[in-house]
């Protein structure tokens, strides 16, 4: 009796064992990301994740725009291990993956369909045809504004709008007395936030980071013209401390009804468009980024990003991360989104069935603005521009470059530096780090 009872407490022991065994398999994933809704939606349906995957439990890092980019850049760059899915951009991939920082996205599932992916940004996050980033969603720019004001000012948005034109509306919607600003751009200082908008502008006034030679054209007069003019305007016409606005205080300002315009990230639509975020979801129009020289080219003057999901070589557990990847850019996710928060509010920009499905289309009057201005985007390097991007340039001195630079584009913002002194010191920076990295000889 007494060995019957010892033999089966062993083997209840075995079965405890193995139990244990089986649910101290469970992996855990860190994923850095940043503090943008559609990624704080993402984290919010975290658990449909892991119900549908009980062996893989997931950890978020989320972080200001700027901080993440200076935590996941130093994780990769020492090898440090502490994530294990990384939220990058188009700057990010072609140089981390030439440089052997991220693994190959060849394993996102049967159903992945990875020809579904919009050509443009899947082309932007391959390098040699491999893709090695999945986009969570992609953006280009879009010029956003109040219908309302601007019919009581009597104005119309032209479908190829001038810098000249947005000036002359933010002069005539802005009624500081009632809270309105006639226009709100972004000021907080980083290479992705407002070099990120004023890259793009001074492109629109026919001037580019680096010329055919890499020298530095922050003293050009296309870049005099665009800095000039965003100080003027959001001096007189933009809200206060727009020195410390980036992205997400812009869409906040917006949302509450104090802006006329804003020229921003396409992604922005359907925030300001929804009703749970908006106070004027129903007042928004859709316009495309302005023009500074005469001849505006047909393609537009364009930004191309995408926040997108990468995993560092130096991560371990790269099967659980491509799981959640392949789950989190999938047709099945924005089918779940559209289930949870209605289809105006999936993520964009991404997949070409997104666009070829009325459901979206009908409830996202920003769609076909937004597909156009991708599309109509082309990164490339071309005769009079040496490097791969066009808000940026896929460099790994642009990254410490344009963080620099911004500042000095702040200082001219908060009138604590003139517009010549803040280029002056951008050109000086940018000439001091392109020589001593090689590119200038």
């Amino acid at each position: 009796m007494k060995i019957s009872t010892m033999l089966a407490g062993a083997a209840s022991l075995v079965v405890l064992t193995a139990t244990a065994g089986t649910a101290g398999a469970q992996t855990t994933i860190t994923i850095g990301t940043v503090n943008n809704s559609d990624m704080i939606r993402m984290q919010g349906l975290t658990s449909v994740f892991e119900e549908a995957h009980p062996d893989i439990k997931v950890n978020w890092v989320t972080l200001e725009e700027n901080m993440l980019r200076q935590r996941v850049t130093t994780d990769i760059a020492t090898n440090g291990g502490q994530f294990d899915v990384m939220t990058i951009g188009t700057y990010e991939v072609p140089i981390w993956a030439k440089q052997d920082w991220l693994k190959a996205l060849d394993s996102l599932g049967d159903n992945y369909d990875y020809d579904d992916l919009i050509p443009p940004i899947r082309s932007a996050l391959s390098v040699d045809g491999t893709l090695y980033a999945a986009p969570f969603y992609a953006e280009s720019v879009l010029t956003l504004y109040r219908k309302d004001l601007f019919e009581k000012a009597g104005l119309e948005m032209p479908e190829k709008p001038t810098w000249d034109f947005i000036a002359e509306a933010a002069e005539k919607t802005a009624d500081k007395d009632a809270g309105i600003y006639g226009i709100c751009l972004r000021g907080k200082p980083g290479w992705g936030e407002n070099m990120g908008f004023l890259g793009n502008m001074a492109r629109e006034f026919g001037a580019n980071y680096f010329d055919a030679n890499w020298q530095p054209q922050f003293e050009s007069e296309g870049w005099k013209k665009a800095i000039t003019l965003y100080v003027d305007l959001m001096q007189k016409y933009g809200p206060p401390g727009a020195a410390s606005n980036g992205f997400n205080e812009n869409l906040s300002l917006f949302g509450q009804g104090k802006c006329a315009m804003w020229i921003d990230a396409s992604v922005a639509a359907s925030f300001v468009t929804d009703p749970k975020q908006s106070q004027v979801p129903d007042q928004v129009g859709f316009g495309a980024a302005p023009c500074g020289t005469e001849n505006c080219p047909n393609d537009g003057f364009n930004w191309l990003w995408a926040w997108s999901l990468a995993i560092p070589a130096s991560s371990e557990k790269a099967e659980a991360a491509q799981t959640f990847i392949g789950w989190a850019t999938s047709k099945e996710y924005l089918e779940l989104v559209a289930e949870k928060e209605g289809w105006a509010n999936v993520p964009p920009g991404t997949r070409t069935s997104l666009y070829n499905n009325e459901n979206y289309t009908s409830a996202a009057p920003f769609a076909d603005a937004t597909l156009n201005a991708i599309n109509h985007a082309d990164p490339s390097p071309t005769e009079d521009k040496p490097y791969y991007g066009l808000q940026f340039a896929a460099i790994p001195e642009f990254q410490g470059i344009g963080t620099a630079v911004g500042q000095q584009m702040a200082a001219a913002l908060s009138g604590s530096a003139t517009v010549d002194q803040a280029l002056s010191q951008a050109q000086a920076i940018a000439t001091r780090e392109m020589t001593r990295a090689g590119y200038i000889k």
